[in-house]
C-alpha cells in the first residue's frame, strides 16, 4: 500500500518515536477546536525542524499522497482536519524562541511556541506580542500564521498578517524558501498569512513587537440589555476613541463565565461591555472619563474600574474564558464566527434573537464589538434527537445574515471545512477561480491541506488560466524565484 510505503521511508528520515500509526494514539489528532467534524488521519509526524519537514512533504510529493499542517489543535473551523489518506504533521516540537532582538523590535520563533509565551519572553524588556487570541495561552504562532489569527485587541492593534516581518515555509513542493516584508514585488507574505495551510508549511516566524503603553486602564459596564451596550459602543467609536480593545458578552455568556470561573460580573446584567483604554497617560485618562459619560449616558447601571495588572484580570478573566465556560450550562455548541458592521449589530442580534426562539435552540453572543466580529455560542443538546441539525441550521443562518448586512462568514476562525459551502454566496466563480490561481502557484499538485478553504477544490488543470499539469511559475518563466 502506498501509504504504508511511505511512512517507512518518512520514518527514516526523523527521530525515533516520531512516526505515529497506533489506531488509539492516532485518534488524539482526529479533529481540532471544531468537534464534531472528525477523521483519524493516515498516519501523524512530529518533526523538529524545518529540514525534517521539507523531507517528509518531499515524500509525499513523490507518493501523490496529500498532508495537512497542525500546530496545539485550537482552531475552531477545522482548519487542520486530516485525511485518512494522508500524513498529519505536527508542529508541537518545534518550540524555540531563536532570537529575541530587542533593537529592533523583532523576535524569531518556531511555529510551535505559544503565543503567550512570546509576551513572557519580553515583558521584563517592557515589550509584548498584540494579536492575543482568547486562547492564547495554548496556541501556537504557526496556526496564528496560517488563521491570520487576531483577538481582543485586534481593533486597534490589527491581527497576526500585521505583525509577522518574515517567514521560513516549506514550500508544497518541499523547498524552504523565506518570504520577506521588505521583499520587492507581490506581496507572497501578506498572501501565505491567513492561507490555512493550503500555500505550504510555516517553519520559522519573524514577528514584530510591541512596546508596552504608558497607562492602561479597563473598565467593566453592566447594562439591563444588549441594545444599550451597542448603543454605547457606537457612540464610543463615534466620537473618535479607538480602544485597545471593546469586548460585548450576553446575559447567557456571562451566566457561562460565572458558572466557570466565578468572574463576579454584575448581577442582573443583559450585558456587559469591556473597554480598555492604553497609551500616553494623559490621553487614556481624558479618553476614560468620555468612556464613562457614554456607558452612564446608554444606560450603564455599574461601572468597574481597573488600572493595575491583577485587577485587569479579574475582568478580562470571564470574556477570555467565554468559548469553553458555555460547556459547563450546554453538553455541545458550535463556536461560529461572522462579521457584520457596527452599525448593523442592533439588527443582527435581533435576527440571531429570533433565530433562537423559532428553533428552539439557545445562543450566547460573545463578540468584538468595535469591529463587528461576532463568536454567537449555538448550544444545543446532541443526545436529543434532531438538536445537532438545528444548531447547524441556525448557525448558518448567522452566517447568512452577516452576509446579508453587507459582513463576512469569518473574521479569524478562517473558512476550513466549516463554511467552505458559504464561499459561492460571498463570492462569484471568477472570484473563487481567481483565488485557485494562487493556490496553483504555489501548489499545483493540490496535496497541501486538500479540501479546505473551497467548496469545489479543482486540480490546476481545471482552472481557466492554467494549463494541465504545469506550475503557473514555470510557465511563466519565474520558477527560479521560488
Amino acid at each position: 500500500m502506498t501509504l504504508d510505503e511511505l511512512v517507512r521511508r518518512v520514518a527514516g528520515v526523523l527521530p525515533p518515536g516520531a512516526v505515529i500509526t497506533d489506531p488509539v494514539r492516532l485518534r488524539t489528532y482526529e479533529c481540532d477546536g471544531l468537534t464534531h467534524h472528525r477523521v483519524v488521519p493516515g498516519a501523524v509526524v512530529l518533526p523538529e525542524s524545518a529540514e525534517q519537514i521539507a523531507a517528509v512533504v518531499r515524500l509525499c510529493n513523490e507518493y501523490g499522497v496529500p498532508f495537512v499542517a497542525r500546530g496545539a489543535g485550537t482552531g475552531l473551523s477545522g482548519g487542520a482536519l486530516p485525511r485518512t489518506d494522508g500524513v498529519l504533521i505536527v508542529t508541537s516540537k518545534m518550540r524555540r524562541i531563536l532570537q529575541v532582538d530587542l533593537e529592533n523590535r523583532r523576535a524569531v520563533v518556531e511555529p510551535g511556541v505559544t503565543n503567550l509565551a512570546i509576551t513572557e519572553a519580553v515583558r521584563e524588556h517592557g515589550y509584548y506580542y498584540a494579536p492575543d487570541p482568547s486562547s492564547q495561552q495554548v496556541c501556537t504562532i504557526g496556526g496564528n500564521v496560517a488563521e491570520n489569527s487576531g483577538g481582543a485587541h485586534c481593533l486597534k492593534y490589527g491581527f497576526t498578517v500585521n505583525h509577522v516581518l518574515a517567514l521560513e515555509i516549506v514550500t508544497p513542493d518541499g523547498d524552504v524558501v523565506t518570504l520577506d516584508a521588505d521583499d520587492p514585488g507581490y506581496d507572497l507574505l501578506g498572501a501565505f498569512v491567513g492561507s490555512e495551510g493550503t500555500l505550504g508549511i510555516t517553519t520559522k516566524v519573524t514577528v514584530r513587537l510591541s512596546r508596552a503603553p504608558q497607562a492602561v486602564t479597563t473598565l467593566l459596564a453592566a447594562f439591563e440589555n444588549i441594545e444599550q451596550g451597542g448603543q454605547a459602543v457606537s457612540a464610543i467609536i463615534g466620537g473618535g476613541i479607538v480602544p485597545a480593545a471593546i469586548e460585548m458578552m450576553d446575559a447567557l455568556a456571562i451566566a457561562a463565565a460565572e458558572a466557570a470561573v466565578a468572574c463576579g460580573y454584575p448581577a442582573g446584567a443583559g450585558a456587559v461591555l469591556i473597554v480598555e483604554l492604553d497609551g500616553p497617560e494623559a490621553e487614556v485618562r481624558r479618553q476614560f472619563a468620555e468612556v464613562e459619560r457614554v456607558c452612564r449616558d446608554s444606560g450603564a447601571f455599574e461601572l468597574r474600574t481597573a488600572a493595575e495588572p491583577e485587577e485587569r484580570a479579574a475582568i478580562w478573566r470571564g470574556r477570555k474564558s467565554a468559548f469553553a465556560a458555555v460547556g459547563r450550562i450546554s453538553p455541545a455548541y458550535i463556536v461560529q464566527d461572522g462579521v457584520v458592521p457596527r452599525t448593523a449589530l442592533p439588527q443582527v442580534l435581533a435576527s440571531i434573537d429570533r433565530l433562537s426562539a423559532e428553533h428552539g435552540i439557545r445562543v450566547a453572543n460573545v463578540f468584538h464589538a468595535g469591529d463587528g466580529n461576532l463568536h454567537p455560542l449555538v448550544l444545543f443538546d446532541d443526545a436529543e434527537p434532531g438538536a445537532g441539525e438545528r444548531a447547524e441550521l441556525v448557525s448558518g443562518r448567522i452566517l447568512d445574515l452577516c452576509i446579508e448586512h453587507g459582513g463576512s462568514i469569518t473574521g479569524e476562525h478562517g473558512v476550513g471545512v466549516d463554511k467552505s459551502r458559504y464561499m459561492p454566496k460571498m463570492f462569484t466563480d471568477d472570484d473563487l477561480d481567481t483565488m485557485q490561481l494562487v493556490r496553483c502557484a504555489f501548489d499545483p499538485r493540490g496535496l497541501s491541506n486538500p479540501g479546505k478553504v473551497f467548496p469545489t477544490p479543482r486540480l490546476c488543470g481545471e482552472v481557466p488560466g492554467v494549463r494541465k499539469g504545469v506550475h503557473p511559475l514555470v510557465e511563466s518563466g519565474r520558477a527560479e524565484q521560488f
